[in-house]
């Protein structure tokens, strides 16, 4: 199974705040059988305790280290938030929902940051006009 499919790449996305971002992006995951439900309430709880804000637009919500043993198997949601969102005093216009066996998560998240960190490729990925095309930059920048 891709960690990223069209199910779970959401675009022009209207949230209220980080906590309908998050939820959003957890649900996503719960929809694909990456994790249950209460994954997503283990993403808040791991927010409250340190932003999951990332840098140059992106945010990255994850479970908390006991939410761990909850995961399935390994797999990312992605929201684009033209608006963006505030999370603690920075925008994210990309929020990532991410749920990850093991220590994959640490190769997904450096992928991830490396990709957005080219202002070429957040800028394709925030314009993307289709799922499609989305997880096209993202196969591209994260198989590089």
């Amino acid at each position: 199974m891709s960690i990223l499919s069209k199910e779970k790449v959401k675009l022009n996305v209207k949230v209220k705040d980080k906590e309908e971002a998050i939820r959003l992006a957890g649900q996503l995951l719960v929809d694909a059988g990456h994790v249950p439900a209460e994954y997503v309430d283990k993403m808040i709880e791991r927010e409250a305790v340190s932003s999951t804000y990332i840098g140059a637009g992106l945010a990255m919500p994850h479970g908390t280290n006991e939410a761990k043993s909850l995961i399935r198997s390994t797999g990312m949601s992605v929201l684009v938030v033209p608006e963006g969102v505030d999370f603690g005093g920075e925008t994210a216009y990309l929020v990532i929902g991410l749920a990850a066996v093991g220590e994959e998560h640490l190769d997904i998240l450096t992928s991830v940051a490396t990709l957005v960190s080219e202002e070429d490729d957040m800028k394709r990925i925030l314009n993307a006009s289709s799922e499609e095309e989305l997880i096209a930059i993202f196969d591209e920048g994260m198989n590089a």
